[in-house]
């Protein structure tokens, strides 16, 4: 089987290179990583990849409005978002957007790869 092929979208780099690893060590493909939600954008439509992971706060353009315009110009995007506790707001907002599934920050490795699998249709073991 192919490994599942992801984006990820955090301002903070130490962030992705922590899921970078946990998405590696489970034989999932890293294609790109973006610091905000304009280049999360343009990496989707050049990249095309099976799941984005984002988080919401990031400067030029969060991940709301970037998570739009990847379902604008792919409905049928598949996008998990990351916030911190307190954001229930935009967790909300995210998924009226058309977000797929979120992970509250701080984060544990079994939550990204549960969210992951059920984005990607494949069950957990």
């Amino acid at each position: 089987m192919e490994p599942i092929k992801i984006i990820l979208v955090d301002d903070l780099s130490f962030m992705r290179d922590a899921i970078r690893q946990i998405l590696e060590n489970s034989n999932m493909s890293v294609l790109g990583e973006a610091e905000n939600g304009m280049e999360a954008v343009k990496m989707y439509m050049e990249l095309k990849p099976d799941i984005v992971l984002m988080d919401i706060t990031m400067p030029v353009m969060d991940g709301l409005e970037s998570l739009k315009r990847i379902r604008q110009y792919d409905p049928g995007a598949k996008v998990i978002m990351c916030s911190a506790l307190g954001q229930q707001k935009y967790i909300i907002k995210a998924i009226q957007f058309g977000a797929r599934d979120f992970i509250l920050k701080p984060f544990l490795s079994e939550r990204i790869l549960s969210a992951v699998s059920k984005a990607a249709g494949i069950n957990d073991k």
